[in-house]
């Protein structure tokens, strides 16, 4: 997906589980390995009657305007934390005409739901976080950041710094026995199944794998 970043951007548009969303310099591109998490998200939560559904490090709004298109009772609440990506979402929730049920919010993780009527009742939180480890992207991935923002892949030093507080943070808006659902990186699911289990209020845990038998979505359910 990587070659195909500065084409996507000079046409402005790309595709995402089947709908067609707006994309722009500045904002992370919608990788096709992330469909995996989407198709995850919309398995678990197909059977809840008027799912809400929180997504995290929303970017684009992909995640939250396909979930929003394929659940129409949903309700979406879409968080990032730069001006960038929510100036992108809000098109995209205009361009699909998700108004009413895709609700943006410029937020540093769950910091502007701290105190809302969400905590506890949320059917789903669903992330695709950084997690590029900071000196793969001085060297490996360095590539990266040619034509998208430093913000959406550095995770700290292992590359997990932001699931550690996604896992952390999440159990307070989760309705018992509802999951949350994160993408991770190539070779990170030792890493996630530690922090999830550590954290001792997720049970069960599952992973997902991609088509090469790669595990790369974590399904961790609140006890």
């Amino acid at each position: 997906m990587t070659d195909k970043v500065p084409e996507t951007i000079a046409r402005g548009f790309c595709s995402f589980m089947g709908i067609t969303l707006k994309v722009a310099p500045g904002v992370l591109v919608p990788r096709e390995e992330t469909e995996l998490l989407g198709i995850t998200a919309l398995d678990v939560v197909w059977d809840v009657p008027q799912p809400r559904i929180v997504d995290m490090c929303t970017g684009s709004g992909n995640l939250a305007c396909a979930l929003a298109t394929k659940l129409p009772a949903a309700k979406v609440w879409a968080l990032d934390m730069t001006p960038e990506c929510i100036a992108l979402l809000k098109k995209n929730i205009a361009y699909l005409s998700l108004q009413d049920r895709v609700i943006p919010l410029q937020s540093d993780l769950f910091s502007e739901l701290v105190g809302s009527n969400l905590e506890g009742q949320a059917d789903l939180i669903v992330c695709n976080p950084p997690y590029i480890p900071a000196r793969t992207l001085e060297t490996d991935r360095k590539s990266l950041l040619e034509y998208e923002p430093r913000e959406a892949f550095h995770a700290g030093p292992y590359g997990v710094s932001i699931i550690q507080r996604l896992i952390r943070d999440a159990v307070v808006f989760l309705r018992s026995g509802r999951p949350l659902c994160f993408e991770f990186g190539q070779g990170q699911q030792g890493m996630a199944a530690r922090l999830l289990e550590r954290s001792g209020v997720y049970e069960p845990i599952r992973f997902v794998s991609d088509q090469t038998g790669e595990p790369r979505v974590a399904v961790a359910y609140k006890k």
